[in-house]
């Protein structure tokens, strides 16, 4: 039977179930990476799984996220890192590298292998045929153990190209449209597969855009073919291995098509507060801006920052504006600042930051109270850069920096006086890997250093036969894991959760944490209820391990997206899809609720039956469903994966 790139690959890979959509399978991991921000837990965890060394092809630990370091805290959370990388056989890339879907792309991606990620943009991956998905910390540490990765075997949308872009309009734009057609929910379980003519006109890094941003969509990943291309661009980083041709065999099936003719497409603009809120450029045309930056994992390649700086040279950004550049890796910082390009961007007026996620994640360059920010980034979800008042537009590079030159948004289309940047060809990238720690075949001797930020994971309860408590926080729609465990400043505590756990929706609701918290010591349980689309955005898991923390034992909302609610079944918390909006509209905060044999009705869930929620209230009763395989039904008995695995290992 023909089968479609995404089936081919998982096929090769599939250890447990069958390929059947919507079942349940388990797939073997050939190569993880994490990064700062969630790999101090994932190591933790892998660490109390009891293995000397990780088992997988390749394990990838990248300092990327949060390395402004202020205090103590950063500091000690790298050096456990790089010494826990050592201990246990990990790849280590050092503070100042880049970014881990840009080094990644670089050093490590292989055609057709299998990429697990503690980073929700791992689909970046999918650039170079790659099945690279994004999830949580813990799963991420079994992938490390050798243990198989489960997933629903995903329904496949085909999206045709056809054409070529026109100048000025990018690979950011094609995903913008994807964006625009699908939106940011009801994706669950959906794969992107890229196919037609309009491909071999795309880069490498063009395509790793798209399938970043893929992740913005809630599909499990997106994938390209392996092509000349690809080959290509594999060869000029010295990695000619890494090629294996891949593609679709004639005939395959999809579940699903979208068409897009590459040479009508404009300049798009995502608007305020979220990617899928899709304009034209053009409609924004002549809004005054005060900030532009450009980078982050989405749009900081080589070609991307030669672009920029074609368009910036011989030119100069007002003071009006606050312009920045984030190369997104050391490769692509050395490469620019031997072939003139950085100097274009310094005499032009920009402001060079780190190789580093860092503005994307609201870890520096905040914007001014109600300021007007572009950037090429891939969220912009409502305070995640650090300022609530702030509005943020995500556009492509050539966007970003025409915009900066006129200190208002420019339609390329419409202007005359600036050309087209062309195309970027590269024979031969400048390879230095002086700033990967490759670990020594023997890491027994090495000692690995905590610091006293550094906590343990915590544990969790088995589930009891009732549970009750009260409704500690009722929100609405589109509740990210921004809103539910901020980053920015924040960040230094995540290998503390104790202290993290006193952030949890600080944004929203400041008493949150003391109400779970006060219940949790009554022995009484907290429950979320929420509207559609929670837990959309960052893998983080820390949006379940502090609410568990907190005695959350249960998240009751009109939907949850795939990576959340795996983290959510991973400790413990049951993740209910409420059934009706008007049940929504009925339970508010402050009921209280009971599940009467809670462990029998996660069991009977399986079998297709609701799970009936009483509110003592108001007397209702309400039947949600409890979408989980079995294996989650066994974690949220046995009170999460880590349980799960101490109890199968007796």
């Amino acid at each position: 039977m023909p089968r479609n790139i995404t089936y081919k690959v998982l096929a090769a890979h599939l250890v447990e179930g069958c390929m059947k959509t919507g079942s349940p399978i388990g797939i073997r991991i050939d190569q993880t990476l994490t990064q700062d921000a969630t790999g101090t837990m994932a190591y933790l965890q892998f660490e109390s799984i009891g293995l000397e060394r990780v088992r997988n092809e390749l394990a990838v630990s990248y300092v990327d996220h949060n390395t402004v370091q202020v205090g103590f805290e950063n500091a000690d959370d790298h050096r456990y890192l790089q010494s826990v990388a050592a201990s246990k056989g990990v790849v280590f890339s050092r503070a100042g590298n880049g970014i881990c879907h840009q080094v990644h792309l670089e050093r490590f991606g292989e055609c057709g292998k299998t990429l697990l990620g503690s980073d929700s943009h791992t689909p970046t991956g999918g650039g170079l045929g790659m099945v690279a998905i994004g999830a949580g910390g813990l799963d991420v540490a079994l992938a490390m153990a050798g243990v198989p990765f489960s997933l629903i075997c995903p329904r496949v949308v085909e999206i045709r190209l056809h054409g070529r872009l026109r100048p000025f309009v990018t690979a950011k734009d094609v995903i913008l449209t994807v964006l625009e057609r699908f939106g940011v929910k009801g994706n669950v379980n959906t794969v992107f597969e890229y196919t037609g003519d309009g491909v071999a006109t795309l880069s490498v890094p063009e395509r790793a855009t798209i399938c970043n941003m893929g992740a913005e969509c809630g599909v499990t990943f997106s994938i390209f073919p392996c092509d000349e291309v690809t080959r290509a661009f594999l060869a000029a980083q010295g990695r000619a291995d890494a090629y294996h041709e891949l593609s679709a065999d004639d005939g395959a099936s999809y579940d699903d098509l979208f068409e897009i003719d590459l040479s009508t497409l404009e300049p798009m603009a995502a608007c305020p507060h979220s990617p899928g809120n899709v304009k034209r450029v053009a409609e924004l045309a002549g809004m005054k801006v005060d900030q532009v930056l450009i980078g982050s994992c989405t749009n900081s390649s080589y070609a991307d920052m030669v672009k920029v700086g074609r368009i910036l040279e011989g030119r100069q950004v007002p003071p009006s504006v606050s312009f920045a550049v984030a190369p997104g890796s050391r490769q692509v910082l050395m490469m620019i600042t031997r072939d003139g390009t950085l100097e274009k961007m310094e005499r032009a007026g920009a402001r060079v930051l780190e190789c580093a996620c860092g503005f994307c994640i609201g870890n520096h360059q905040s914007p001014a109270t109600d300021a007007v920010s572009l950037r090429t980034n891939n969220r912009n979800f409502e305070g995640r850069s650090g300022t609530k008042s702030a509005q943020v537009y995500l556009v492509s590079p050539e966007v970003a920096a025409l915009s900066a030159l006129a200190g208002m948004i420019v339609d390329p289309l419409a202007q005359h006086e600036v050309e087209a940047p062309g195309d970027v060809a590269v024979d031969r990238f400048l390879c230095d890997d002086g700033m990967l720690v490759f670990p020594p075949e023997d890491g027994s001797g090495v000692e690995i250093l905590r610091g006293p930020n550094i906590g343990q994971p915590p544990r969790c309860k088995a589930m009891e036969d009732t549970v009750r408590g009260l409704v500690s926080i009722k929100v609405g729609d589109k509740i990210t894991t921004d809103h539910i465990m901020p980053a920015g400043a924040r960040l230094k505590y995540r290998s503390n959760i104790p202290v993290y756990s006193t952030f949890v929706f600080e944004n929203v609701d400041p008493d949150f944490h003391v109400r779970s918290a006060a219940l949790r010591d009554e022995g009484r349980a907290s429950f979320i209820v929420a509207g559609w689309s929670y837990g959309q955005g960052s893998s983080r898991e820390h949006a379940a391990i502090c609410p568990m923390y907190l005695g959350v034992k249960a998240v009751m909302a009109l939907s949850i997206e795939r990576i959340h609610q795996a983290n959510l079944c991973n400790f413990g918390i049951m993740p209910l899809t409420i059934v009706r909006q008007e049940d929504y509209d009925e339970i508010a905060q402050g009921h209280e609720l009971v599940i009467d044999d809670a462990p029998g009705q996660v069991r009977a869930a399986l079998e297709g039956r609701l799970v009936e929620v009483r509110d003592l209230t108001n007397g209702r009763t309400y039947g949600m469903r409890l979408d989980v395989t079995a294996r989650q039904a066994d974690m949220l008995i046995d009170g999460g994966r880590l349980n799960q695995m101490r109890r199968e290992m007796a």
